[in-house]
């Protein structure tokens, strides 16, 4: 007798991105923000008139719009194991999905930038055959980076064996 149960259990178990990336992203957008509100209020104030620099308001709702944008995308982005394939999702408004193939994998490895390490972070980044079907997943912790890169390798080597 089915119970219909068997679409349950193919489910992807979807992980989600540390804070840490959305943390940093935001850092950036408000010193990046901060000093273009601030450029934009000086010059526009001696050029034209202090009337005039408060224009570099704009920047500050912009500012709040990136904001609300970064959290948005931050929380879009997740990856998912399976058996024989990794998927990684992301995107707000043009939602895309990754199927990368354990045997496809030609290389796994693990990168992150001054700016990574200063808040803890490493991207780990798939590459495959087919430049089109290469993956990242940028913003984790490091040793769950190590950890994916590691088991990544591992599962690409045993299903690239039969080849």
């Amino acid at each position: 007798m089915d119970t219909g149960t068997t679409g349950e259990t193919d489910r992807p178990e979807w992980v989600g991105l540390p804070g840490g990336l959305l943390t940093l992203r935001r850092l950036l957008l408000v010193i990046w923000g901060g000093v273009l509100a601030v450029a934009t209020g000086v010059v526009l104030g001696l050029l034209a008139g202090p009337a005039w620099a408060a224009f570099a308001g704009c920047w500050l709702v912009v500012l709040a719009w990136g904001w609300v944008l970064l959290g948005r995308n931050w929380r879009s982005w997740r990856y998912a194991e399976r058996a024989d394939d990794l998927l990684i999702s992301r995107g707000v408004l043009w939602r895309e999905e990754t199927v990368v193939p354990y045997g496809r994998m030609q290389l796994v490895e693990v990168t992150s930038g001054p700016l990574e390490r200063r808040f803890g972070l490493a991207s780990v980044q798939l590459h495959t055959a087919a430049a089109a079907t290469d993956a990242k997943i940028p913003g984790l912790v490091p040793a769950e980076a190590q950890r994916l890169r590691d088991r990544l390798t591992e599962l690409g080597e045993a299903r690239s064996a039969g080849l």
